[in-house]
């Protein structure tokens, strides 16, 4: 018999991962205030690499305090951080897993700055507030940019020392790269803004900045928007980046020593493409307000999410642009790229069902697949595919009550379908992370 192609090891530049099962990025409140890690964070990576993940993809991690999405989240901001990446890369090694650090900068997408930024405007390519929640911000002058490029490198430096196995750049959903590539976003008129290959200018110095500090033999791999759908719920908005014009970006990338293209879809988050599926406003409702304080436009959303009179209005813009099939929703997007481009490309969007992650990988249309939501809901997939299961017995119901629930809870699978209805079950396993509670590591960051 042949080999099973999910289960074929992974062979980039540098690095060889188990499978083909990649545990895509997913934040969380599971860290401390400051930004320092917590035993928590390495319980949750626990669940995934004891799954049978080949690799996990962190969450977003910050590179500076201003450039977090959320209070609560490990950012890698300083050298006090190595040691507690350095605990949970060790981790997750035990269990033949490799861990890709996601290198993140929200830009004008910061949805609860913290005590730390009150009062200063977030950064980004561009002085145009964010459509969806309102949130303001301030061009970047050529100063910040430089020391937002060295807060990149000295990021990938100290991944590094940590003994992780590579980087992720986040250059989609709307965060601060993306702020610059896309074009329905930046409207700078220096180097840095118009022409495509000014707008990847940006990137493309972070990728030259990380290289000159790690060299060019640790595994760097960069995810993007093979569409941005800009326009997705506002249609008076520009529309952004087409697949055209990141494919050319791709070439960029390569040609710049990166070593694969992670595929993903939306120039803001959350996005109706991004994660498909629900967007469950009742739940939404209780957690929005935490934004009230920091979006100009979150009071019209909030009123919307609360009162069940006027979620049709959301709903009906939300839902303008909404696809039927969930999983593989990037693929299209993927197989451009993955034509173009000699370096692996990895795909995410909604996968779980074995056959047909065995179909596209054997089709050619990515090298392998991305998964967040359905590890969330069956954090043993992988073994599950291993052991001939085609699709869990309990499948991910794509409700997105795991995203919602971030703004001010612990992540986890909240839907309460999956238990049984049965509420404190279900607390159990979210409330589970949290246990054993402290982080003994030596060097711990406290």
């Amino acid at each position: 018999m042949s080999r099973d192609i999910i289960f074929t090891p992974l062979k980039f530049r540098n690095l060889t991962v188990k499978n083909r099962i990649f545990r895509s990025s997913v934040s969380g409140r599971l860290d401390q205030y400051d930004g320092s890690g917590t035993q928590a964070r390495i319980n949750w990576e626990l669940k995934f690499a004891k799954g049978g993940a080949g690799a996990i993809i962190s969450s977003f991690v910050p590179v500076s305090i201003e450039g977090r999405i959320l209070p609560n989240f490990a950012t890698i901001h300083s050298d006090a951080s190595i040691p507690f990446w350095k605990e949970l890369a060790k981790q997750v090694h035990r269990h033949h897993c490799k861990y890709i650090l996601q290198l993140s900068h929200c830009g004008r997408q910061r949805d609860i700055g913290g005590i730390e930024n009150i009062g200063r405007k977030p950064l980004s390519s561009t002085n145009q507030t964010e459509a969806v929640h309102g949130l303001s911000c301030q061009s970047m002058t050529r100063r910040q940019i430089e020391e937002v490029i060295r807060q990149f490198a000295d990021g990938a430096r100290r991944t590094q020392e940590a003994g992780i196995d590579g980087i992720e750049l986040h250059a989609c959903h709307g965060y601060l790269i993306t702020q610059f590539l896309s074009s329905g976003i930046n409207d700078r008129q220096d180097e840095y803004g118009g022409s495509l290959e000014n707008r990847a200018r940006f990137l493309l110095d972070i990728i030259r900045a990380i290289r000159k500090k790690v060299g060019r033999d640790f595994h760097l791999q960069v995810k993007i928007n093979g569409t941005d759908y800009n326009n997705a719920v506002f249609f008076w908005h520009k529309r952004g980046n087409m697949i055209d014009e990141t494919i050319q970006i791709c070439k960029w990338l390569e040609r710049e020593g990166v070593d694969a293209i992670h595929v993903s879809t939306g120039s803001f988050f959350p996005h109706p493409l991004s994660p498909a599926g629900d967007f469950p406003l009742e739940e939404l409702s209780h957690t929005y307000g935490s934004m009230l304080s920091w979006g100009k436009s979150a009071f019209r959303n909030y009123l919307m999410f609360r009162f069940s009179l006027l979620r049709p209005l959301f709903l009906l813009l939300w839902n303008r642009i909404k696809k039927g099939k969930i999983e593989g929703i990037n693929l299209s997007d993927s197989k451009r790229i993955k034509d173009t481009v000699r370096i692996p490309v990895l795909c995410t969007g909604g996968f779980q069902t074995a056959s047909f992650i065995r179909q596209v990988i054997d089709g050619h249309l990515c090298d392998g697949v991305t998964i967040t939501r359905s590890l969330i809901a069956n954090p043993d997939l992988p073994k599950m595919f291993e052991q001939g299961k085609n699709r869990p017995d309990r499948p991910c119901t794509y409700c997105n009550k795991c995203l919602v629930n971030i703004l001010e809870h612990p992540i986890g699978c909240y839907d309460l379908s999956r238990y049984d209805g049965n509420y404190k079950k279900m607390m159990d396993e979210i409330m589970s992370v949290f246990t054993p509670s402290e982080f003994s590591g030596k060097g711990a960051v406290r």
